[in-house]
């Protein structure tokens, strides 16, 4: 039988991941906002996949395996959104061109 912990394990990291979609889909005005709502989506898939593997009984190296990608994930993605903003001056997608370098 399952009981409401093992359920909130599940239902939690789901409820963070439609969140980090629902804001990358409606606010993706600035590159910073773009990236905090994919971080959340990894930081919600990081926790369902820890849980999972807890209550499986697993090895838990896969799931610092993940960590160490999303860490690496979020380095780049800050490392972009300094670049933008050297070139272009702001993080607002709209002043983009991409026929300009």
């Amino acid at each position: 039988m399952v009981n409401f912990s093992s359920m909130m394990m599940i239902f939690i990291p789901m409820v963070m991941i439609f969140c980090g979609m629902w804001g990358f889909i409606t606010y993706n005005k600035h590159m910073l906002n773009s990236l905090l709502s994919l971080e959340f989506m990894m930081l919600g898939v990081f926790w369902l996949m820890s849980s999972q593997l807890t209550l499986v009984g697993s090895e838990i190296y896969f799931s610092l395996f993940f960590l160490t990608l999303a860490a690496c994930e979020g380095a780049l993605g800050l490392t972009m959104l300094i670049l933008v903003v050297r070139s272009h001056g702001n993080d607002v997608f709209s002043s983009f061109n991409l026929l300009e370098c």
